[in-house]
């Protein structure tokens, strides 16, 4: 993925997860390196895919998250447990 997760790019946002969704394998590999901002919001949606990978018996694994996202997790890290960040 590439550009910021806010209001303007959610639709794009959903689309792009749900094609993340529908790739085969056990581990679904998402690079945020050149995301430099993701909302609430956006975070949300990511806990959602993630929580649904994971009901398939699958990862979503986020690698390179920018600030805004790391931040939110720690803010919030119950609600956004279902989220992996590779190390």
């Amino acid at each position: 993925m590439s550009g910021s997760c806010d209001l303007d790019t959610r639709q794009a946002l959903s689309s792009a997860l749900g094609v993340v969704a529908g790739m085969p394998g056990a581990v679904v590999h998402l690079d945020l390196s050149t995301v430099p901002f993701c909302d609430a919001a956006s975070v949300a949606a990511l806990v959602r895919a993630s929580a649904a990978l994971s009901g398939q018996g699958r990862r979503l694994l986020l690698h390179d998250p920018p600030y805004s996202l790391r931040k939110l997790v720690e803010m919030f890290p119950e609600e956004c447990a279902a989220l992996e960040v590779a190390a």
